[in-house]
């Protein structure tokens, strides 16, 4: 049996930015599990690396508090550790009239969440993406960035180890509880004074061991991508959004030119079968009966939940994905894309109860233990002002 002071399930940035905010406060023995070999298997290190910059989220909750200035610590931190970072801006196009008022909306948002935005006409756009296409107007955010989301979580696995406070077990996968402060996994017992339930798409799984977070489901959407050929590459500065639809937690495929200088179009947000089911087939488990039931319950219940099980799966034919993408730039023809193996999970809470998608990250306390839930986007970009929160009101207050 292993034994540590804090006990963290899940070496994914949630998992590590939460390690770093105990070391400051003193904390000297720190285990990290993960039930994968090595770090980045899933949703940390499959993310576009695109840093928010408090845009979306309506104020008042942690997403739009903790956005922001989470945005401004990772590019520091990035700039501190010599780590790639593009300052490349992104640009949120109207596609038709009827999303203008949206778009004045995230103006709105962006303001009260304390972001820089700025509400550009087409000549103004032309300067900062000339592909890009919009109906009238668009807005502008400077303060969007993009990082290499591997490299960062490997600076951050050094910057620990080396504190020779925290220790890795990796091929470690969480099996149950194991009485009073204790956590069954497949490489034995591990005991602890706090645990941290940072285990992003199993979170939920976890928290249930202990006995919380009964109501909550995380249903897997799966993001695909496809990456544009030069000469149409060259014609991408930055980011390309499409104004959202505000009431779903997507944000639609966009254009994203990476820090290595790939542009990929993506993702989708396809209901998928399995908490890992990043192929049409790989990746399916046995939960995929409880998810199709859970599936064919919100489709009947949630209005929001049928518009996206009737539009999204449609994106893995490619002329539909072709056609969603085309509408936000000028020019660009099917022969630009071309497939890639990027794809990744986007594990969503749903409250089984009321059968709503939960919009916020959500944390549960249970006895000598903190439950991170819903750790979706912008969970990468608020990171490290995230953890901050959760040591302080969440284990250093208890």
């Amino acid at each position: 049996m292993f034994n540590a002071r804090t006990v963290i399930c899940g070496a994914g940035i949630l998992g590590l930015t939460i390690a770093r905010e105990l070391l400051k406060t003193g904390c000297d023995d720190i285990i990290i599990f993960d039930k994968e070999p090595a770090l980045g298997k899933h949703a940390s290190g499959r993310n576009s690396g695109v840093l928010h910059a408090g845009i979306y989220y309506d104020p008042g909750t942690l997403k739009a508090k903790m956005c922001l200035e989470g945005n401004r610590r990772m590019q520091a931190y990035c700039e501190e550790r010599g780590l790639p970072l593009f300052k490349s801006g992104k640009v949120i196009v109207a596609r038709t009239e009827d999303e203008l008022d949206t778009l004045d909306e995230l103006e709105r948002r962006a303001t009260a969440n304390g972001g820089v935005v700025e509400m550009i006409d087409k000549q103004r756009l032309a300067e900062i993406e000339p592909n890009a296409f919009t109906v009238d107007r668009a807005l502008y955010s400077p303060l969007t960035s993009v990082v290499d989301p591997k490299r960062i979580l490997a600076s951050m696995r050094e910057e620990l180890e080396t504190s020779g406070k925290v220790r890795f077990f990796f091929d470690t996968r969480f099996t149950g509880t194991a009485g009073p402060n204790r956590v069954a996994t497949s490489q034995g017992d591990i005991g602890y004074k706090l645990f941290i339930n940072a285990a992003g798409a199993y979170s939920d799984k976890v928290a249930q061991a202990f006995g919380i977070a009964e109501d909550y489901r995380l249903l897997p959407f799966k993001g695909i991508y496809r990456v544009l050929k030069k000469p149409a590459a060259d014609r991408i500065n930055g980011s390309i959004y499409p104004v959202p639809n505000i009431k779903n937690p997507f944000l639609g495929v966009h254009f994203t030119r990476s820090v290595h200088g790939d542009v990929y179009v993506g993702p989708t947000a396809i209901p998928a079968f399995g908490r890992e089911n990043y192929g049409i087939l790989k990746g399916l488990d046995g939960e995929v009966l409880n998810i199709l039931f859970r599936d064919m319950r919100m489709f009947m219940e949630n209005r929001k939940f049928r518009t996206i099980a009737l539009e999204e799966p449609r994106k893995y034919f490619f002329k539909h994905f072709f056609n969603d993408a085309a509408k936000l730039v000028k020019e660009i023809s099917p022969e630009d894309m071309q497939p890639t193996t990027k794809a990744g999970i986007r594990p969503q809470l749903v409250n089984i109860k009321t059968s709503q998608l939960v919009m916020d990250f959500v944390i549960e306390e249970a006895e000598n233990s903190v439950h991170i839930l819903n750790s979706i986007s912008p969970a990468f970009t608020s990171s490290m002002y995230f953890a901050e929160l959760v040591v302080k009101e969440h284990v250093t207050a208890s």
